[in-house]
């Protein structure tokens, strides 16, 4: 009895902050996998194969989904992951344009200044046709030096759960790690180049989306078309991916996405680091993204991405979160 028990604690197929709390019914995963754990012994673990794990362009799918995860030879905890943002229902919406005009009155004085390197908080999807997907959080900073070296430093760590094990794939695999953990310590050699996104990017609006032409150039089949907004939001996720934007950088972003067609405002929500924005929202093939902008200044806080269209081979289905960041000033 005390194997079988021990093997219940471990596998929490009800935990605290479930949907359906500690003594609600169990849905029909944890139905599964309790059944699972009184009837047969744990199997051998499999080797997950990454299909989608990155940060760079929506072509690299990173993502949140629920899903209960059995790895190595004993029964792991569950991985809740995190619901998609919701909108504020009595929340009044900004227009991008009105933002944009925020954020040039809050870039009068030019201070912040630009500063390379960024500070991200992200979530990420690893999917494979054998097992259900699993949501690998991190936090990454990069510092950059005077003498162009630069350090880059990569947590496991989940804010909404802190203190408690964080699931990563360190070495290849699925497993749980002490939340803080430091995944990796890199210490880069002096480097520079004047090309994007290395170069410091533009405080206008009309130099900053060439810039970013640029930067995306490298997942453009096309060449030749002007950057679709879908496109244009993966390239300014690649520029806070390596620069935390000054005020007036940022009000050239706000001002560059006020003139994109499709992105909607529509209301205020509350970030997954606890940070007020207001959410525009653009539809895209296969996918919603939706921007969190500071309704103060104009800076962009996150982007979130969740499917519109369910793939029962990977185990997502339409609303669930395909990827998640969150930058920090």
């Amino acid at each position: 009895m005390a194997d079988e028990l021990e093997l219940l604690r471990g596998a929490n197929p009800v935990p605290a902050d479930g949907p359906h709390y500690g003594d609600g019914p169990l849905d029909h995963t944890a139905e599964r996998r309790l059944d699972l754990l009184l009837n047969q012994r744990p199997a051998a673990p499999r080797r997950r194969t990454r299909l989608a794990w990155g940060l760079a362009a929506t072509a690299v799918v990173t993502a949140l989904v629920s899903a209960l995860l059995l790895t190595g030879q004993t029964t792991a905890p569950a991985v809740a992951a995190p619901r998609p943002l919701v909108v504020r229902a009595d929340s009044t919406p900004v227009s991008l344009d009105r933002l944009a005009e925020r954020a040039v009155r809050a870039a009068a004085t030019g201070s912040p200044g630009l500063r390379k390197g960024t500070h991200v908080q992200s979530w990420s999807l690893a999917m494979s046709e054998k097992d259900p997907p699993i949501t690998l959080p991190q936090e990454t900073i990069v510092r950059w030096n005077r003498d162009d070296t630069h350090t880059e430093i990569v947590v496991a760590t989940d804010p909404r759960h802190p203190g408690r094990p964080v699931l990563t794939d360190e070495g290849g695999e699925p497993r749980l790690v002490d939340d803080g953990k430091v995944l990796s310590r890199r210490t880069y050699p002096p480097s520079w180049s004047d090309a994007p996104p290395q170069s410091p990017p533009p405080h206008d609006a009309v130099r900053l989306h060439d810039y970013l032409e640029e930067a995306q150039r490298a997942f453009l089949a096309d060449h030749s078309r002007p950057l679709s907004t879908a496109e244009l939001l993966d390239a300014a996720k690649i520029l806070l991916d390596h620069w935390t934007l000054g005020a007036r950088e940022s009000a050239a972003l706000a001002r560059l996405l006020a003139d994109a067609e499709g992105l909607r405002p529509a209301g205020q929500v509350t970030d997954r680091l606890g940070r007020r924005g207001q959410a525009y929202v653009y539809d895209g093939e296969g996918s919603r993204q939706m921007l969190i902008m500071d309704p103060a200044d104009g800076a962009v806080l996150g982007l979130e991405v969740t499917f519109t269209r369910g793939d029962p081979r990977f185990g997502v289905k339409a609303g669930d979160v395909m990827s998640y960041s969150a930058w920090m000033r």
